[in-house]
């Protein structure tokens, strides 16, 4: 809660027992897709039980506790989506991942709302492939949004987020009247291989890239009911003035729209003040990424509740839009899971 509303959170990426992605590997390693095992009393010969499944989702519960955050959408891990193994197989890994972000929402249905993953493959002629698995997540998981990533094999060969590509999936999110949530996946980018987890790169350059492929094209015009949110403030700033003519010049504030997961103080008041306040969604991903700690206050630096509770640029309203009236705007359900 802030100020007794609650803290909705639009970021957020499943919790799963370390074996549970023992799946991926029998799959990749016998090159052999597989039926989910979700549902079953242990996850395959080898895999965790339910009460595994149940333990994580249980201390994610409480880290979110620990950080005043009543509600978040839950999503894939995006490292693990691994859009750049073969084909043949990121269907099944997909559902896979979907029936454990179902499982984890079922647990605790008060807690967690389901964004789906899609089966994206970047040589594909179009994102049709992706459809069937979308109107199952949210057709019978009742999930309220679903991932996409601008670049799923890693390699910069998918078309960008303007281009008719990506069409089949605006035209069913708009249908279904769920936000997609666009985030970084991984980065094969032989230049990356010096820094650690450098994922995160991928993040920031296909997250801004999105951005302005979105506000420069004609996608909302297209799909005038499609919502998108870019995860992270959307990768990175913009260093034109508002009234430059390299920023696109047209009024996208009732469809695109960012979270506010910049852990660095700087960086996420720069963000929301060039974003603006009717477009910035709370969101953390905790736990996940922002485990390192805050010197000064001796908090991780996910615990972002307090940070953004004490940016004096802005008004007490201003902060209960972030917290919670942004977030129940684009993403309905979340406002009525309580």
């Amino acid at each position: 809660m802030y100020h007794n509303v609650p803290v909705l959170d639009v970021h957020g990426h499943v919790s799963v027992p370390f074996g549970a992605n023992a799946f991926l590997m029998l799959m990749m390693g016998s090159n052999t897709p597989m039926d989910s095992p979700i549902g079953q009393d242990k996850a395959g010969p080898a895999g965790p039980s339910v009460h595994d499944f149940h333990e994580a989702a249980l201390a994610h519960a409480r880290y979110m506790d620990e950080r005043n955050i009543d509600v978040q959408v839950i999503g894939p891990r995006p490292f693990l989506t691994m859009g750049w193994m073969e084909p043949h197989l990121i269907p099944a890994w997909t559902r896979y991942v979907n029936d454990m972000i179902h499982q984890q929402c079922q647990m605790f249905p008060d807690r967690f709302l389901g964004a789906a993953m899609l089966p994206q493959d970047s040589a594909a002629a179009d994102l049709s492939g992706c459809l069937a698995e979308l109107d199952r997540c949210v057709g019978e998981l009742g999930f309220v949004a679903a991932y996409v990533s601008p670049d799923p094999a890693g390699r910069r060969t998918t078309p960008g987020m303007h281009e008719p590509y990506w069409f089949p999936v605006y035209a069913r999110a708009q249908e279904l009247g769920i936000p997609l949530i666009v985030h970084g996946t991984n980065s094969l980018d032989p230049r990356f291989r010096v820094v650690p987890h450098n994922y995160q790169l991928g993040f920031l350059t296909e997250q801004y890239l999105a951005g302005q492929l979105l506000s420069h094209g004609e996608v909302f015009s297209r799909f005038p009911g499609l919502k998108v949110i870019i995860c992270h403030c959307g990768g990175a700033l913009d260093r034109f003035i508002p009234t430059d003519h390299h920023l696109a010049q047209q009024d996208l504030s009732e469809n695109l729209f960012y979270d506010t997961c910049g852990y660095d103080l700087n960086f996420l008041e720069a963000a929301i003040r060039q974003r603006g306040v009717p477009r910035m969604l709370f969101g953390t991903e905790a736990p996940g990424s922002g485990r390192a700690v805050r010197p000064e206050t001796g908090r991780t630096s996910d615990d972002l509740v307090p940070v953004i509770g004490t940016f004096d640029f802005l008004t007490e309203d201003d902060k209960i839009t972030i917290f919670n009236t942004n977030p129940a705007r684009v993403i309905p359900a979340l406002g009525k899971v309580r």
